[in-house]
């Protein structure tokens, strides 16, 4: 018998609670897997759970030269590592026993550079290199996740097969497409991170409304999550939402929810995607907005001295006072609506920073595809990227989302409701950081003359900045303080 038979399709170096569920999702869809870890116990509790979980095809080894020799020619090795140094100690590792034509893909978030520069050592030693967004945490890459894959074409057509098994499923296809070269994939799961961060503030912001100014309770919250996800705004975060208001806690009476410390964690990416906004001149309020309040929820120990310090100055809640006039059913209504309205905001802030990427870099990135790839397995999964992938499609062109006909007429049919849940929430002194940057990037977009004219102005009086004019061609300079005296002799005062 034929030595190759026994040896695997893929290996999987990285055995962290996400790796060990990719490898056994890959076991599960019949391919056979090598598995490596630099510690032995994780290699064995991955043997143990491909035994439990049903004698499936995967192999574990001990050492990198005994993984890498265990695999099929041309070989298709996954890293998931922390992303930085333990990437490229992984990668020296098991290089030294790979051949040209083989192919490493990292699996983890990693910054698109690093990325590039590697695809460009590992082709000094005739290697593939593929970076591969993954999204949908544990259960996703168990189950099906989104993958985004970008770098060598070739190394992509190795493993095609196997990720289009692996991935979630939809109704047009699996969850997975070539992203383009370079570091295009790990860019791309940088943004849908981004719009993650946008999408788990806006949601907060609605909990925080109907909380505090329309007195709902936990029950009423998990009751109203629970029929928006039967609409348009049908998600994975809308979903695990309605399920995290019905959670009693165990030491203690009501929910968990409201004993949890209002502190969020982060781990780089949201960061990474308002960096890059700014880099390439691409608004993206929203996204930054939530980047700004993850920061503010760190000063937990400042913000209560504020409270306390801003109260005995005077500062009235006026939370009460707002409430009392409220009709609660047309709030909840309103809320659901200024959500959708600034979802639409968030992610057309996302495609529009893939876009100017895409043609800084020459991806030459599917929007549509991206689109359809995040409507499954991933964190912001949702119903209405479909709509979002046919905006694309009638138009590749699109300049924003905001201007899409359907979207369009969707953002002016709730623009009122938005209005009113956003000053509500000022009245009521309830921040809506992200809500209220989608309205003014909303209001920002969609005007056809901005006092941009007077900063203009300003600039080229104190640094000869030069400006152009709406009536002539050219660029102009006025010497603005002189003028000004000269007129402003004989000008009088408001009174």
């Amino acid at each position: 018998m034929d030595a190759s038979v026994a040896l695997s399709r893929i290996g999987l170096a990285g055995l962290a609670v996400m790796g060990q569920n990719l490898a056994l999702n890959i076991a599960d869809k019949g391919f056979p897997i090598s598995v490596y870890n630099r510690t032995a116990a994780k290699v064995d509790e991955t043997l143990d759970r491909a035994a439990a979980e049903g004698g499936l095809p995967l192999s574990g080894h001990y050492s990198p030269r005994d993984f890498v020799l265990s695999i099929k020619p041309p070989r298709s090795v996954i890293i998931l590592v922390k992303a930085g140094a333990p990437v490229d100690q992984t990668i020296a590792a098991l290089s030294d026993h790979m051949s040209p034509g083989d192919c490493i893909i990292d699996g983890g978030n990693e910054w698109y550079e690093n990325t590039e520069r590697r695809i460009a050592e590992a082709s000094e030693r005739g290697l593939l290199y593929l970076g591969m967004g993954v999204s949908g945490g544990e259960e996703g890459a168990r189950n099906g996740p989104s993958l985004m894959p970008g770098g060598s074409f070739q190394a992509y057509e190795n493993v095609k097969e196997i990720l289009h098994k692996v991935a979630a499923q939809v109704d047009d296809g699996p969850c997975v497409t070539y992203i383009g070269e370079g570091g295009s994939g790990n860019f791309v799961k940088m943004v849908h991170n981004g719009i993650e961060y946008g999408d788990m503030q806006l949601i907060s912001e609605a909990y925080d409304v109907l909380k505090n100014v329309g007195g709902l309770s936990n029950e009423e919250l998990a009751a109203i999550f629970d029929e928006w996800n039967r609409g348009e705004l049908e998600s994975f975060l809308i979903e695990i939402t309605a399920d995290i208001f019905k959670v009693k806690d165990e030491h203690g009476d009501g929910e968990l929810v409201d004993k949890i410390l209002d502190k969020t964690g982060m781990k780089g990416t949201g960061k990474w995607t308002v960096q890059q906004a700014a880099e390439l001149s691409v608004a993206a309020p929203t996204i930054a907005a939530s980047l700004d309040c993850r920061y503010l929820s760190g000063l937990k120990d400042e913000r209560e001295s504020a409270s306390k310090v801003l109260k005995e100055a005077g500062l009235k809640d006026d939370v009460g006072l707002v409430r009392s006039g409220i009709d609660k059913k047309r709030l909840i209504d309103d809320v659901r609506q200024a959500l959708y309205a600034s979802k639409i905001c968030s992610y057309a802030q996302g495609m529009n920073l893939l876009r100017a990427k895409s043609i800084l870099k020459d991806w030459n990135l599917n929007f549509g595809e991206l689109a359809r790839i995040w409507k499954g397995g991933c964190i912001i999964r949702a119903v209405f990227l479909d709509r979002i992938k046919k905006a694309y499609q009638r138009n590749p062109n699109l300049a924003s989302l905001v201007v899409d006909p359907e979207f369009a007429r969707e953002m002016v049919q709730r623009q009122a409701a938005w209005r009113r849940v956003v000053g509500l929430a000022i009245s009521a002194g309830i921040s809506t950081p992200g809500m209220c940057a989608s309205l003014s990037y909303f209001d920002t977009y969609r005007r056809a003359r901005l006092p941009a004219n007077l900063v203009q102005a300003q600039r080229d009086l104190f640094g000869a900045h030069t400006y152009e004019r709406i009536d002539r061609p050219g660029s102009f300079h006025t010497e603005w303080t002189k003028l000004a005296r000269q007129t402003g002799a004989g000008v009088g005062s408001l009174n």
